[in-house]
């Protein structure tokens, strides 16, 4: 299980933004926002800002699981995926809810990420240390 571990919080990550896309579809339909506007009821907006924002975390938070996993932190990478992944879905059905109530789940997501990344720069810092 721990081998797969970081493949399934890759997967976990893929559904979650496929989860942000059908809710701003969803919001787009229910306030009848025509495409390609970005913009209308706040709620849609809300949305929208969670599958961008979502989208662009995951641009970051991706290849630095993988680092973390290619240097040998397999579970502890597994682990702080699945922080980033409970920590984004917090944050985003807090913001779907109510913006101003987004911060926790941020910083759960963020705690996540930076732990993937401090195993990244000290993995890849042995490697060229060691030849």
């Amino acid at each position: 299980m721990t081998q797969n571990l970081p493949a399934l919080v890759a997967l976990l990550t893929i559904l979650l933004q496929f989860g942000t896309m059908f809710a701003t579809g969803w919001a787009r339909g229910k306030y009848r926002i025509e495409a390609p506007a970005t913009t209308g009821h706040p709620a849609f907006e809300r949305a929208y800002r969670v599958q961008m924002n979502t989208l662009e975390s995951s641009m970051m938070f991706l290849p630095t699981l993988w680092l973390a996993v290619h240097y040998g932190y397999v579970l502890w990478a597994g682990i702080a995926g699945l922080v980033w992944i409970l920590g984004r879905v917090w944050y985003a059905l807090a913001y779907l809810g109510n913006a101003s109530k987004r911060g926790p789940g941020y910083m759960v997501g963020m705690f996540g990420w930076a732990a993937l990344l401090v195993m990244g720069v000290i993995g890849l810092g042995r490697a060229l240390l060691t030849g």
